[in-house]
Formats: C-alpha cells, sequence, structure tokens
C-alpha cells in the first residue's frame, strides 16, 4: 500500500501554492498561540486602552507587508490576516475587561475600529508622501493617475504618468472602482487624517471610561463620542428655587446666550447661503462667491457640493432648534445635541476646508490667495459657534434642565 500525501485544495478545487500553504499554517501556528497566551491566568495583564492600542499600532506592519511580500497578496491568505488580527482584537478586549462580567457588546467595536484607524491614518500618510509601499495593493499605485484621468472627461483618452507608471483613463475607470478611488483624493486624505487622529483618540478614551464601568449614552453619530468624554456622569444637583430664578432670566439679561444666539443666526444665514451657492442659484452674489471665493464647491468630485446639502438640510433645522432652545428653559435635549451638531461640523469642515487647500485639489479649486483669510475666518467661524455652544451648555447647564414641581406637604408628610 502506497500512501499518497495530500494536497490542500480550496473549494474550487485549485491546489495552494507551497508558499501560501506554509504562511496559512505560519498564522494558524501564531494565532494558536495567541489564543493561550491571552487566555492564560494572569497574562496579558494591560489595561484595554493600552491593550487596544498595542494592537492597533501593528496594522502598518500588517500592511506593509502584505505590499512588499507577493505571496501575502492572495486574496486567501489576506483573509487568514485578517481574520487573525480581528480575533486577537476581540481576545484582548476581553482579556482586559476584567471588572465587568457581561462587556458591553460596542466594547468590541470600538476596538475593532481603532484598528481601522490607524489604517486611515497609513492611507493618508502615504498618499501625502511620508511614507509608502503601505497602501499599494489596496488604493492602487496608479490611484492618482487615475483620479487626474477622471477629470479629463468621458469621451478624452490621454495617458498620465506617475512616477514611471503609465496609466490611460480607460484602465484606471475598470481598476479604481474595485477599491476605493476616493481614499486618493483631497477629501479623502482629510478624511482618514480625521479617522486616523481624533476618531482614534476618542476611541480609546471610550475603551478607557467602558473598562472602568462608567455608563454611556450613545445618540445619533457614534463619532460624536465627545459627548462620552466630556459630559459629567451625573448632572449637578441644583435647589428648585434656585433653578427657577436662573430659568426666569429673559435673553437680554443672558449676555452670553444673546451673543451665541447672535452667532447662531449668523451661521444660519451662512450655511443656507453656501447651500442655494451649490444649487446654482441665479442671484449675483452666488455666482460672484462660487468664482471668487469658494472655487472648490464646484470640483467635479461632488463632494464639496454634497457636504453643502447636507448643512443646508440637517445643520440649519438643528441650529434653528439650538436658537430655541436659548429661548426656552427646561430644553434638555440641548445638552446632547449640541455635541452632536459640534462633532458632525467640525469633521466636516475640516474636511471641506483642509481639501480646498491641499495640494491633490487641482489649483482653479483652491481657495485665491487674496479671499484666503476671509474664506477662513468665515469657515472657522461657522465651526466654532456649534463648538462654542455645545461648551456653554455642558459648563453651565442649568438653564436647561427640568425642574421639577413642587409637592404640598402637611406636617412633614407629602400630600396625596
Amino acid at each position: 500500500h502506497t500512501h499518497t500525501p495530500h494536497t490542500p485544495q480550496d473549494a474550487d478545487g485549485r491546489e495552494f501554492k507551497p508558499q501560501q500553504n506554509a504562511v496559512l499554517y505560519f498564522i494558524d501556528g501564531c494565532l494558536g498561540q495567541s489564543l493561550r497566551t491571552i487566555t492564560e491566568e494572569g497574562a496579558m495583564d494591560l489595561p484595554p486602552e493600552i491593550s487596544v492600542l498595542l494592537l492597533s499600532l501593528s496594522a502598518p506592519f500588517l500592511l506593509y507587508a502584505i505590499n512588499q511580500l507577493p505571496f501575502l497578496q492572495d486574496p486567501q491568505v489576506i483573509l487568514a490576516l485578517v481574520v487573525a488580527a480581528l480575533t486577537t482584537v476581540f481576545l484582548l478586549a476581553n482579556r482586559g475587561m476584567k471588572s465587568a462580567a457581561a462587556p458591553d457588546p460596542l466594547f468590541y467595536v470600538f476596538a475593532v475600529f481603532s484598528f481601522t484607524s490607524v489604517l486611515s491614518l497609513t492611507n493618508a500618510l502615504q498618499q501625502d508622501g511620508f511614507i509608502k509601499g503601505f497602501m499599494d495593493v489596496y488604493v492602487g499605485k496608479s490611484g492618482t493617475a487615475g483620479l487626474l484621468a477622471a477629470r479629463l472627461g468621458p469621451h478624452r483618452s490621454r495617458t498620465l504618468d506617475e512616477g514611471g507608471a503609465t496609466c490611460r483613463r480607460a484602465d484606471c475607470v475598470l481598476v479604481l472602482p474595485q477599491v476605493e478611488p476616493h481614499l486618493s483624493s483631497a477629501h479623502g486624505i482629510l478624511l482618514s487624517y480625521w479617522e486616523g487622529l481624533v476618531h482614534f483618540l476618542l476611541l480609546l478614551l471610550i475603551i478607557h471610561r467602558m473598562s472602568e464601568g462608567s455608563s454611556l449614552s450613545l445618540i445619533g453619530s457614534v463619532w460624536t463620542a465627545v459627548k462620552l468624554l466630556s459630559r459629567p456622569r451625573e448632572l449637578s444637583i441644583i435647589p428648585a428655587d434656585k433653578l427657577e430664578v436662573l430659568q426666569r432670566r429673559s435673553l437680554l439679561s443672558r449676555p452670553v446666550d444673546l451673543l451665541l444666539t447672535l452667532c447662531l443666526l449668523g451661521n444660519i444665514a451662512f450655511t443656507a447661503f453656501r447651500g442655494f451657492v451649490v444649487l446654482e442659484c441665479s442671484l449675483d452674489a452666488c455666482f460672484s462667491y462660487i468664482y471668487q471665493y469658494e472655487p472648490y464647491m464646484k470640483d467635479s468630485v461632488g463632494f464639496p457640493k454634497l457636504t453643502m446639502l447636507v448643512f443646508l438640510f440637517y445643520a440649519v433645522p438643528l441650529l434653528w432648534a439650538c436658537v430655541l432652545g436659548l429661548l426656552t428653559p427646561g430644553c434638555s435635549w440641548m445638552l446632547d445635541w449640541t455635541l452632536v451638531l459640534a462633532g458632525a461640523v467640525a469633521q466636516a469642515q475640516w474636511t471641506h476646508l483642509g481639501a480646498s487647500l491641499h495640494s491633490r485639489t487641482p489649483f482653479t479649486y483652491r481657495i485665491p490667495k487674496d479671499e484666503w483669510s476671509q474664506v477662513m475666518v468665515l469657515n472657522l467661524l461657522s465651526l466654532a459657534v456649534p463648538v462654542l455652544l455645545a461648551l456653554r451648555c455642558h459648563i453651565r447647564p442649568a438653564f436647561f434642565l427640568q425642574s421639577q414641581p413642587h409637592t404640598p406637604t402637611t406636617n412633614g408628610r407629602k400630600q396625596r
């Protein structure tokens, strides 16, 4: 009897390559060792946020290995690497949650998002030329050439060279939609910076608070996580009589609220105006603004136009609601929704303003030098107003708290 060695095959009956098979065995061995190490009693005794941080920082090494080693670029090997990395994330997160018998499932979601945030930061650094050789497999070496070719028009065939590589528009159109071509655009790079820096820090702080057992309340987008970091665990206890006196004060007797109201009204007017600009309003002011101040809003990528429309249909109603909240006492929803608004506006303005200045944006769509200071001031004020409103609501929340009705008493007992 002659024993014939079994050759591993995939679902389609194709044999694995020897190098690929060795890599899979290596991944399986490393993952098994990680399982044994992490589950040992007393091992990996690190705070959960530190464990997630260390694991997230391993993402660039994984990307570099995939881009530099050809046998790691097989889809099955990449899948095995991703499964191994995500499994380790869950194990480290579970090991770090010693204080909670049943951890919040969102804890593991935040841990995985921390890993992907570092991936986004790696993409931004490569697109700006600080590093290289990390994202070529995913974005493609011809990412910039394809982006520029797309601007030439649907019926114009040209050849673009980038670092010695030749890319025809027809080829780029076929390749880039299979991945994420927006990652190599100006707004994609700015979004990657935001996710890799701001979101990553917020996620680590959220994980830290969750490991301490702090109660968290999520409303709106998870990325408005400033709520989870700045809101006190318990609202201040204010006597009912003092609260009633504070809420009787008119807007004119509250100079900070009066100033914020005027700023909100100005922000509403500016946001609505920019919405009409991208809707191609026929007013001369709209025509002059888009050509002389913010030509980026007519960029063919469509992102700035979509941003202005989101501001018009979502931010403007919220800004109006905040004005009413400053006029009406007891609007406790202001404590939450001002943070949602501040977080959303901050991210959108960062991306819009940064993309209009980025080198990936064509020169004709960038902010003109003569009006640079005016455009910067207007955009920064539009960003600062919601942030200042959120700070005001959480530093002095008494005006927005709901007063409890008085319960009459008789001989020291409550009257039914």
